[in-house]
């Protein structure tokens, strides 16, 4: 005889495929997930992928509570009213499709409606942080007792999906205490059926692969703290910052250095650490402004001597001119300003013979006059 159960069925969402989108100006965050290989076998039940294809298109737009919702300690539908209210926190699963024997599916998280409860805040900082994400699959379907020699005691068929649930810092899909669930039956009564806790052995694997990775970067970070510690140690002494010991720890495996390197290193900092405080980095900024600057000054400088050597050979010469023209004397002709010398020099130029004026005419003419005196022979 056939029986109803509930079964959880836990996996590992691809928390490294996380994509981030706006729908209809609101942002969304979607995490891939799976579950449900065809003929998967989970605590002596087999899933025949007939069972399957006809029953995973139910698990789209289905919601994708964080965690599996309990009332009184019992599982109830994520469907339920108050199974919305105990575990909603904006996501919902969509593309559903079914790839190389496997059901995937997209989480769609609403950030703004996630960030309105502990829990969904909690989830967005797990994804944000690229931690582990489980989800788990709630479906209801009836087990049929297996025929023949077969590596299971019991067959699923009648598969319905009724959510696929986020998980965080859970065990399993469910603690051994809730091994209860509530079923809405034909007559519209809820009744109690039996829970079936499973979890698939490759996203186990997965879960140990990612915690593996994480241990073996942790132990590289401590292997070469201690040469960030002394290095760190340097700096702070150097700067005058030192406030507590440096670390002892003395490992160097991951990134050795000498004695001279860190010598090297030490003379460096102190260098640096000098040229920091407030007097000598004055002169430092006055020494590359002077720096800067010295191309223009040393121009400007020769223009002037140019200028200087011209103006005074053009006094030395209107002094002498203006001195033998008996307009000043050489003493105060070369204290006298060069324009006023210039003004000067012109007065020193020799004047020109006032031309005779043609109304004057000898005398002896048509009407007599004056007339020079013969010479006598």
């Amino acid at each position: 005889m056939s029986k109803t159960v509930r079964v959880n069925i836990r996996s590992v969402a691809n928390t490294a495929a996380v994509r981030k989108e706006k729908r209809n100006g609101r942002d969304v965050v979607i995490v891939p997930s799976a579950t449900l290989p065809d003929g998967v076998v989970m605590n002596d039940i087999m899933y025949p992928a007939d069972e399957i294809e006809k029953s995973f298109g139910g698990l789209n737009r289905t919601p994708a509570p964080l965690g599996h919702p309990t009332i009184n300690g019992k599982f109830v539908s994520a469907r339920d009213p108050e199974g919305i209210n105990i575990g909603w926190i904006g996501a919902w699963n969509e593309n559903v499709r079914r790839e190389n024997g496997r059901v995937l599916l997209d989480k769609v998280i609403d950030v703004e409606i996630a960030n309105r409860s502990e829990g969904g805040k909690a989830v967005l900082a797990a994804i944000d942080k690229g931690e582990p994400v489980h989800t788990s699959t709630g479906l209801y379907c009836l087990l049929d007792a297996a025929n023949g020699d077969v590596p299971y005691k019991h067959s699923a068929r009648e598969i319905e999906f009724d959510h696929d649930a986020i998980l965080l810092d859970q065990e399993g899909a469910a603690t051994p205490a809730q091994g209860v669930g509530m079923l809405v039956n034909a007559k519209g009564e809820q009744e109690e059926i039996e829970v079936i806790n499973s979890s698939l052995t490759e996203d186990a694997d997965r879960e140990i692969d990612w915690a593996g990775t994480r241990l073996v970067e942790a132990l590289k970070r401590r292997d070469s703290i201690g040469t960030w510690e002394r290095m760190k140690a340097a700096i702070m002494e150097a700067v005058g910052l030192s406030e507590r010991a440096p670390s002892t720890n003395t490992k160097e495996t991951a990134m050795p250095v000498t004695d001279e390197q860190f010598k090297a290193l030490s003379d460096e900092v102190k260098t640096l650490s000098e040229a920091m405080k407030p007097e000598a980095l004055a002169t430092a900024i006055g020494n590359a402004v002077a720096a800067a600057v010295k191309p223009l000054t040393d121009s400007h400088a020769e223009m002037v001597a140019n200028q200087k050597a011209k103006d005074d050979a053009e006094q030395a010469g209107l002094v002498a001119k203006v001195v033998k023209a008996n307009l000043l004397d050489e003493e105060t002709a070369k204290a006298t300003p060069l324009n006023t010398l210039r003004k000067l020099a012109e007065k020193a130029e020799p004047a020109r013979a006032t031309p005779l004026n043609g109304a004057f005419k000898p005398a002896g003419g048509d009407k007599g006059g004056f007339k020079l005196p013969k010479a006598e022979g």
